[in-house]
């Protein structure tokens, strides 16, 4: 996970639709105001540019220097087919993306702005994806790259892409993922009444987003609590206290909303805070037992053997 603030450098192509604007930043947006540190810079080759929908947006910098630590967001423009005279972009902004991906930037496209990473030769030899009715086209137009269909989005390498229009909010949501973690796009996905998906090729979605999809507010409290201290013993009185009901109350509450425990709940996120830690960090098995809750190392191993059908040497072993 990254550490810090990162500017998200948001380039406003000519017609482009507002979705596809709107709906990932608003995801960036959400993230900062939540502790994520985002900062939000739109870009442009010109000052004044008009949507797809007609709207006029003004007030738009002119391309910056980017490099390492910055994110470079693409959203789709109207476009009907990437044919081989079609240019979506101005040469100045083609090399604008190069010269952005050589200096270190990671570059994300949604929908149709997958088309202008192809024009920047971005996606060569990369797997990729864009809007179902631009698949075979961006095939025909970009032969060198592996584009994809029937996923939501695509991470290779530095460089995302996403289908057409909210798969957007998806691949933002998946990016802030990636930089703080599930409990902060939880905490995100649930502030703008949204659910991560995830493609048929990543994991199944992530126990900080799944059992959210209710209404009791006392068990959502729950929840926040539990994913904010999970190396933290709790008893089932002080979860209760959080959610104002008696511990019998929020028991039966708890099971009605999710369909588990209170108890199982925590074991989940606390085993999947501990899958992230063992693939993304250097400690020892027993320091994210230890960070995860988990009091004893063997009882660890076998929680997370018997979750993931694998010892958690076995992800140390692959170097994941």
């Amino acid at each position: 996970m990254t550490a810090g603030a990162t500017r998200v450098v948001v380039l406003v192509l000519p017609e482009v639709n507002l979705l596809d604007l709107g709906g990932p930043v608003q995801v960036f947006d959400a993230a900062a105001a939540l502790g994520a540190g985002y900062r939000l810079e739109f870009v442009a080759e010109a000052e004044r540019m008009r949507s797809a929908q007609g709207l006029a947006l003004a007030g738009i910098g002119r391309l910056p220097e980017v490099g390492p630590g910055d994110l470079v967001l693409v959203p789709g423009p109207r476009l009907r087919e990437p044919g081989p005279g079609l240019n979506l972009v101005s040469e100045p902004v083609v090399e604008w993306l190069r010269a952005g991906h050589r200096a270190g930037a990671r570059i994300a496209a949604v929908c149709t702005g997958a088309v202008a990473l192809g024009d920047a030769g971005l996606l060569d030899g990369r797997r990729c994806t864009t809007h179902w009715g631009l698949i075979e086209p961006m095939r025909r137009r970009f032969p060198a790259a592996r584009v994809q269909d029937g996923v939501l989005y695509v991470h290779d390498g530095p460089i995302s892409t996403s289908a057409g229009i909210s798969a957007g909010v998806d691949l933002a949501l998946s990016l802030v993922e990636r930089d703080h973690g599930p409990a902060l796009t939880a905490a995100v996905a649930r502030e703008l009444v949204v659910y991560l998906r995830r493609d048929g090729s990543q994991a199944q979605i992530s126990p900080f987003l799944r059992h959210r999809d209710h209404l009791h507010p006392g068990v959502h409290r729950v929840q926040d609590h539990i994913a904010a201290h999970l190396n933290t013993p709790r008893t089932l009185a002080e979860l209760a206290a959080v959610a104002h009901l008696s511990p019998r109350g929020l028991s039966r509450a708890f099971v009605a909303a999710t369909g588990i425990t209170p108890l199982e709940y925590q074991q989940q996120l606390r085993l999947e805070q501990a899958a992230a830690m063992l693939a993304e960090t250097d400690l020892t098995i027993e320091a994210v037992a230890a960070r995860c809750g988990f009091r004893d190392a063997r009882h660890f191993r076998r929680l997370y053997s018997a979750r993931y059908g694998q010892p958690p040497s076995a992800v140390r072993a692959e170097g994941r």
